[in-house]
């Protein structure tokens, strides 16, 4: 079980919208996940349309008047995703917390013994670096910092990652953090600029992906729900699918690239006589980066998928057994089809992938 914590003590930063959709989109690649709405002003709560009489406040509190355990407050959002609501009540906690040893792992105590069979528990933290925000990370072994693409987003970052490694060090707890970009709004330099500088400072700690600027995650919260139920063809949507992919490509302890690349020639020495070798290439002559993903290597973004580049055309040759294989490329963070492969296939997600078949020999 992954428990990650969303945090970001500036407002507007998609944190709340990303904690739903992200929920929601691991959800559809059948994980089991919870949503923890540890935030007081009930954002996520609110946002899924959720009536809640007893909220997390009746599970971390010791004198609320009608204690609870977690399975207690637990509501389902859809298939595969839960909520434990929040309430303005919550807001009273840290005071109630206040001089009482161990009060920055009530959370953590509460999940240790939490039985039930979740891939996944998210939690949605308040948007300050409060004892609520240090509960959240002393509980996950992962957090998500969404992160503007504008000069003052990033202003208070630092103070953040502080409290990260200030959980980590002192408390002896490992947890580690990436930033994921959000709100990108592709229609301005400025954008741009911003997203290099990000890129520049955080480098192996910034998600692949990126959230752009879309109106149909903000009309899915007004209407009670998560941007799959509302609109699961448009751009937000499949923005939220692809980071659910590159986070469940995670799912297994990551082998080095040089020792995984090494293995892969192994194993590709071994069973050449049953390979086809397939050549992949896309024109892109303003691209910095580009990657191969598919079936074929678990959608999983690594040097063992980049592609070469020669006069603006990227490829990648690979070898692949008989059968049917979808893929993508991974051009600067964006997930695309390959334009010259009129093979396509629909996902479950209204999103096309490219489609390569190799025959038996």
């Amino acid at each position: 079980m992954r428990i990650i914590a969303i945090t970001n003590q500036k407002g507007g930063c998609g944190k709340t919208t990303t904690a739903i959709n992200l929920a929601a989109s691991l959800a559809s690649n059948n994980r089991k996940v919870l949503l923890i709405d540890l935030d007081p002003q009930s954002h996520a709560t609110l946002g899924l349309n959720i009536k809640a009489h007893l909220s997390i406040y009746n599970v971390l509190s010791k004198i609320a008047h009608q204690k609870t355990k977690l399975e207690g407050i637990i509501q389902n959002v859809s298939p595969d995703f839960d909520i434990a609501p929040s309430s303005i009540v919550l807001s009273t906690l840290e005071q109630e917390l206040a001089g009482e040893i161990g009060r920055e792992s009530r959370l953590m105590d509460v999940l240790k013994n939490f039985r039930n069979n979740y891939d996944y528990i998210l939690i949605d933290c308040p948007p300050n670096l409060g004892i609520l925000t240090i509960n959240a990370i002393r509980a996950s072994s992962e957090v998500i910092i969404p992160v503007e693409a504008s000069r003052f987003s990033l202003e208070g970052l630092d103070q953040l990652i502080s409290i990260v490694n200030l959980v980590r060090d002192r408390l002896n707890h490992e947890v580690k953090f990436k930033v994921l970009v959000t709100n990108f709004d592709s229609r301005l330099a400025h954008s741009f600029k911003m997203l290099e500088r990000i890129k520049n400072d955080f480098k192996d700690k910034l998600f692949n992906n990126i959230i752009h600027v879309n109106v149909k995650l903000k009309e899915a919260q007004n209407q009670g729900t998560h941007v799959f139920s509302y609109d699961k063809y448009c751009r937000g949507a499949k923005d939220y699918f692809s980071l659910s992919r590159e986070i469940i490509t995670q799912e297994k302890a990551p082998t080095p690239a040089l020792v995984l690349e090494k293995r892969m020639n192994e194993i590709l020495k071994e069973q050449l006589p049953r390979l086809t070798e397939v050549m992949f290439s896309v024109f892109s002559p303003e691209a910095k980066d580009v990657f191969l993903v598919g079936e074929f290597n678990n959608w999983q973004i690594n040097e063992s998928g980049r592609m070469m580049q020669n006069n603006g055309t990227w490829s990648k040759r690979i070898n692949l057994n008989a059968g049917k294989y979808r893929y993508r490329f991974v051009i600067d963070g964006n997930w695309i089809e390959d334009s010259s492969n009129p093979l396509k296939e629909v996902n479950p997600y209204g999103s096309v992938d490219s489609l390569v078949e190799i025959k038996q020999k």
